[in-house]
């Protein structure tokens, strides 16, 4: 198998503070690794060091001949001024430029036929149907329409999207890819899956989704206090590898220790002068503290704070609707939290599930219906956009700001700087600066003060973007044992799947559906559902079956028949989702909205089957 892309010894410093020394690895051709390892490992150093966007400190970075590495980084940079399409579309790409000539007539001027006509015979000369299909499909996937919109008016999730959509689309040799899930809802995540483990890609990335990370990737690149550790397979069998790892090196590093003890009372013991049997001694002593020093058992986030008392009341919710710009986000939903509670929140990008927990907070107001909070009810809300740090401001002091000494699960009091040390902020890192922390180990504080603060409402807006693996795993074992009501927004499937027994299914058309039952459960049904209702409309209305035939210049009479008749098909359909969508905004029965919804994504995946066939013609003519 050939390799792709290595580094040899390499080694990467940042203010004379280095991230890790000596590091040899290789992708593979055909590999789909994940890179994991703890916030401030150098993950995100490694991949801008392997895609060739910096330099290392020390070693080098070998790649094969002519290869075309893709890099998509967590925060991408844009050039000011630019528009979506000077951004996606290369200008000595042939196929690309009239791409985009034939997209901006359809948007600005659809009615004129003798351009779109004209434009339609040179896509055909060059092939490049399939190839627009893939490129419309990919920014349709990605929620990005609007080619002549710039890009500054973007939000930082659309611009993440963006730049996917572009790494998509050109198709590198190696994908490299920093945290690809983040601002992505569940059913592009699917979708996404998909896309990057058909054929035999090479990817290399960085994520905190273990439901994506066991489904695209089959190797995993961990990052240990500087060393790399290979594992061949999925997720659990990474977890199953590491904790024998573990369990040997604890072994080894008390072994060492005592050792170390011994050896260090023979040092004091020596006189100033030594044989030359000594000196090899005081170095094999020398050698025994390196490899003793920072090799210890890793340091865990022990999440165990109080929380407040809970009465009988907690929260209800009567009848609450909202809308933006006359679109209707929330329409009449009423629910009653219970002790016990464990809700997630699931919908698209741009569903409202984030305006639903700012009402919950107070932060928006509905525009009917009331919010009854209990007496005793006592919120934390941990979302999105974060604290506002001060990037001249001490970790310490952003802690002591809420409390100098804090009260734990156990009843036992502990001072703010040891608070810190168990959410892993040493010494050290306590009195550093906010500025000099990445942007997991800010969301760790975020965190913290929302914790310190003692809430038995808890609230969750995508909480687990920019945090590693174990701290996550430690925070999902914190959460499980949380005796507050939980409510929770994620993409992470793995997280509501295993926090969550209940839904806010929310649609995006006012409608917010209540489900009993974890994410997976969800999701089967809803497979379930839709494949009986595509089999009861291939019962009632059976389409054209073509038989196979080899590849020719014109259609056949029927072929042709087909195809006229397909356009007006689709055009039918579109019609029939417009007034579905009309009923859907004029009604409020929580049944018939259901329904509704089920019918308009019925109707939408048959135009997506009469649409493939109609350009599977369009190429025969």
């Amino acid at each position: 198998m050939s390799t792709y892309l290595s580094g040899e010894n390499l080694g990467h410093s940042f203010h004379d503070h280095w991230l890790f020394r000596n590091l040899t690895l290789g992708i593979n051709r055909g590999r789909r690794v994940a890179l994991v390892g703890v916030n401030g490992a150098g993950k995100s150093t490694l991949l801008k060091l392997l895609s060739g966007k910096i330099s290392p400190t020390e070693g080098k970075i070998v790649s094969a001949r002519d290869l075309r590495p893709g890099y998509l980084e967590q925060d991408p940079l844009f050039e000011k001024g630019a528009t979506i399409s000077d951004y996606i579309f290369h200008k000595d790409n042939i196929q690309q430029q009239l791409i985009l000539k034939y997209e901006q007539l359809l948007e600005n001027e659809p009615d004129n036929t003798k351009a779109i006509e004209k434009i339609t015979e040179e896509l055909s000369a060059v092939n490049a149907w399939e190839y627009e299909y893939q490129i419309k499909n990919i920014l349709g996937r990605l929620d990005i329409h609007h080619l002549q919109q710039p890009i500054d008016t973007l939000s930082g999730g659309q611009k993440k999207r963006l730049a996917l959509a572009k790494l998509l689309i050109e198709d590198p040799d190696v994908y490299v890819l920093d945290e690809p899930t983040n601002h992505l809802d569940i059913d592009t995540i699917e979708w996404l899956e998909k896309l990057l483990t058909e054929g035999a890609k090479t990817i290399l990335m960085v994520t905190h989704d273990r439901y994506f990370l066991d489904n695209v990737c089959n190797e995993i690149i961990e990052i240990d206090r500087g060393r790399i550790f290979t594992y061949n397979g999925n997720y659990q069998y990474f977890l199953e590898k590491k904790a024998e790892r573990q369990a040997n090196d604890e072994a080894q590093f008390q072994k060492n220790s005592n050792l170390l003890k011994k050896e260090l009372e023979w040092m004091r013991r020596q006189p100033q002068a030594r044989s030359t049997k000594s000196k090899s001694r005081i170095d094999a002593f020398y050698e025994l503290e390196e490899k003793t020093k920072n090799a210890g058992p890793n340091a865990k986030v022990e999440l165990s704070v109080k929380t407040a008392r809970q009465g009988n009341k907690i929260m209800e919710v009567h009848h609450i609707a909202k809308s933006f710009n006359g679109k209707p986000i929330i329409a009449d939903f009423n629910y009653v939290f219970k002790k016990g509670d464990r809700v997630g929140i699931a919908g698209k990008n741009g569903a409202g599930k984030s305006t639903l927990l700012n009402i919950f907070t107070g932060l928006i107001q509905p525009d009917s219906g009331v919010i009854e909070k209990g007496e005793t009810t006592v919120i934390g809300y941990f979302n999105q956009a974060g604290m506002s740090f001060k990037d001249d401001e001490r970790v310490i002091d952003v802690v002591k700001n809420v409390a100098e000494y804090i009260t734990m699960a156990d009843g036992k009091t502990i001072s703010a700087a040891q608070l810190l040390t168990l959410f892993l902020f040493p010494p050290a890192r306590q009195y550093g600066l906010i500025s000099l922390l990445s942007g997991g180990e800010k969301k760790r504080l975020h965190l913290l003060n929302i914790l310190m603060k003692n809430p038995n409402f808890l609230i969750l807006d995508e909480p687990t973007n920019d945090l590693d693996i174990d701290t996550l795993n430690v925070l999902e074992e914190f959460l499980t044992n949380y005796t507050g009501i939980l409510l929770m927004v994620s993409h992470d499937r793995y997280l509501l799947d295993k926090l969550t027994d209940q839904l806010f299914i929310v649609e995006g058309n006012g409608v917010v559906d209540i489900y009993n039952g974890n994410y997976s459960s969800f999701r089967l049904e809803q497979e379930e559902a839709k494949q009986a209702l595509k089999n009861k409309t291939i019962t009632l209305a059976p389409t054209p079956v073509t038989t196979p035939a080899a590849k020719k210049n014109k259609l056949s009479f029927k072929e042709q028949k087909e195809y006229e008749t397909l356009e007006k098909e689709i055009n039918e359909l579109e019609a029939k989702v417009v007034v579905l969508t009309e009923q859907m905004n004029t009604t409020t029965d929580h049944q018939q909205l259901h329904q509704l919804s089920i019918d308009i994504e019925a109707i939408k995946a048959s135009i997506d089957d009469k649409s493939m066939r109609w350009m599977e013609l369009a190429e025969l003519q």
